[in-house]
C-alpha cells in the first residue's frame, strides 16, 4: 500500500529485489542484504522472505554513514553497455578435465562476473566484429543496454548430488 501512493506521485520508478538492486549498485547480493538489515536502503520493505526495494531515478538510494570507508556502490547508472561473451578456453578445459566451471563472462565496466547462465531482462544485441575484437579476444558477444538488468546464475558442480 505504501508503494502505491509513492508510485502515483511519480517519486519512485519501480520496485526490484535484492539481485537486481545488487546489479544496479555494482555490489554483491550479500552486501545488499547487509545494507537492508542496517536499514540503509531508502524505502525498502521485507514482505515475508522477500525484500522489495524501490528505485528512485532508476537506482536504489543507499544512506551513507559518517564513519569508516566511503561506500563503493554506484550512485548513478553506468553509461557503458554491459558485454556478455562465452569463454571458449574454459569450455575446452571443462571438457578435458570433466569439470563444470562457469564459461559465461559478464563485463560491467571494470567488473567481471563469471556464471553458467545469464538472464537478460531488457534490450540487447548480438555483435560480431572479427576485425575489432574485445580486449580478451572475443569476436562475438552480446551487448546489453546500460539500464538493462543482467542476472547471473550458477549451476551445481559436476558429480555433486545435492539431493539427500
Amino acid at each position: 500500500m505504501k508503494y502505491i501512493a509513492i508510485l502515483q506521485f511519480g517519486l519512485m520508478d519501480k520496485i526490484v529485489g535484492t539481485t537486481e538492486a545488487a546489479f544496479l549498485l555494482n555490489i554483491s547480493v550479500s552486501r545488499v542484504k547487509v545494507l537492508l538489515q542496517q536499514n540503509r536502503i531508502k524505502g525498502a520493505i521485507k514482505e515475508g522472505r522477500v525484500w522489495k526495494i524501490p528505485l528512485f531515478k532508476g537506482m536504489p538510494q543507499v544512506e551513507a554513514r559518517g564513519r569508516g570507508l566511503r561506500g563503493t556502490w554506484r550512485r548513478r547508472r553506468c553509461q557503458k553497455p554491459t558485454v556478455i561473451h562465452v569463454n571458449k578456453p574454459q569450455i575446452d578445459c571443462n571438457r578435458k578435465e570433466e569439470t563444470n566451471k562457469p564459461v559465461i563472462t559478464i563485463r560491467q565496466g571494470s567488473r567481471k562476473t563469471y556464471c553458467h547462465l545469464a538472464e537478460i531482462k531488457g534490450e540487447c544485441r548480438v555483435v560480431y566484429q572479427p576485425n575489432n575484437p574485445l580486449s580478451c579476444g572475443a569476436v562475438v558477444w552480446i551487448e546489453v543496454v546500460s539500464d538493462t538488468v543482467v542476472i547471473p546464475q550458477f549451476l551445481k558442480p559436476m558429480g555433486v548430488d545435492l539431493a539427500l
